[in-house]
């Protein structure tokens, strides 16, 4: 069972960086502003297809090792604890950046969907950040699989749903991301120290399988 105070705390991390502007969403905007709503709409599919299989990858990978071995959950959450935390220095460093935010090319026209799910499936950062958040929030023990999945499909659900809103607000969003320098910093700092936070709730609280 997933434990009611983690769940609320991977809720708000989750909501936090799925508003980040990320790979994912830049690429859903690329296509939205080059081939209209519908392309945009496809695109967020793809990727939300995309996300869940790094997460079943996880649930069924990753889960049936820590459920065996105390030492390898306790290891898998520390490394991911840090991990968690190194990305949030990142993300605060390089909000003092004041760079425009350039849009990935979309390349030749293909189908949105299917090249959404190939963006996300072979996004190695996507893989790691997956491995390292959401055993954060798992209790050892029984249904270990199942909370994978749950908490990972509301992660990229949650994603899906900002991807959304950014299709239907493509014009308006493309500008503000390209030209607000201090929106950018707001955000990248608000995640970054989310991210710094939630590593370091990991790694000295007194968490218990």
């Amino acid at each position: 069972m997933i434990d009611a105070h983690h769940l609320l705390l991977f809720l708000g991390a989750a909501t936090l960086l799925a508003i980040a502007p990320g790979p994912g969403m830049l690429y859903v905007l690329a296509r939205t502003l080059a081939g209209g709503r519908r392309e945009g709409i496809l695109s967020s599919l793809g990727t939300f297809l995309g996300g869940m299989v790094h997460v079943v990858a996880a649930a069924t990978g990753l889960s049936l090792v820590l459920a065996t071995s105390a030492t390898a959950f306790a290891v898998v959450k520390y490394a991911g604890a840090a991990y968690l935390v190194y990305l949030g220095f990142r993300m605060i460093l390089s909000a003092r950046r004041d760079e425009e935010v350039s849009l990935p090319a979309v390349g030749a026209p293909k189908s949105p969907f299917w090249q959404g799910i190939a963006t996300e499936v072979l996004n190695p950062k996507t893989a790691l950040f997956f491995l390292a958040f959401i055993p954060q929030f798992v209790s050892r023990g029984h249904g270990m699989i199942w909370q994978f999945l749950i908490l990972g499909s509301m992660s990229v659900t949650l994603n899906t749903a900002c991807d959304l809103v950014v299709t239907l607000l493509a014009a308006p969003i493309g500008a503000r991301l390209r030209t607000s320098a201090v929106l950018r910093r707001r955000q990248r700092t608000a995640t970054g120290l989310t991210l710094i936070g939630l590593g370091a709730y990991v790694a000295f609280a007194d968490s218990r399988p």
